[in-house]
């Protein structure tokens, strides 16, 4: 895509600084990091969204994440990092290219947990029934 600015640094029309490429994923640190080695990771084709990925090149981000992530532990010294994904609008994702967030994580680092609930008597297996309804 012409505006896409994940596609245009897959491009080498904009710059980045690479962490990973191989013929179906790039990676490259985010211009701004939750904490210094925070990395995108994309599909090099243009594809909007999860559901859009081919399963192959799903599985090829997933094998690509696990060497970064322990590349990122290793070289900067780090426990841990978090995978994120925030998948369409609704879920504040703001480049409309597939992209994980790979963050390096210490003890203490300030980020904290999502919030959690509950489920009512009965909630959660009437969740069940309607995702199961739809899944193929």
């Amino acid at each position: 895509m012409n505006d896409c600015i994940f596609c245009k640094i897959v491009s080498g029309e904009i710059s980045s600084y690479k962490i990973y490429e191989d013929d179906k994923v790039m990676a490259f640190l985010d211009v701004l990091p939750i904490h210094p080695g925070h990395t995108i990771v994309i599909p090099k084709k243009h594809v909007p969204d999860v559901e859009d990925l081919s399963d192959e090149d799903i599985s090829a981000m997933a094998v690509s994440i696990k060497k970064i992530g322990r590349s990122i532990m290793d070289g900067l010294d780090v426990k841990g990092y978090s995978i994120l994904l925030d998948n369409k609008d609704a879920a504040n994702q703001h480049v409309p290219h597939v992209h994980f967030h790979v963050v390096p994580r210490k003890e203490g680092d300030g980020l904290e947990r999502w919030p959690q609930g509950g489920y009512g008597d009965g909630e959660a297996e009437e969740i069940v029934n309607k995702i199961l309804a739809k899944m193929q």
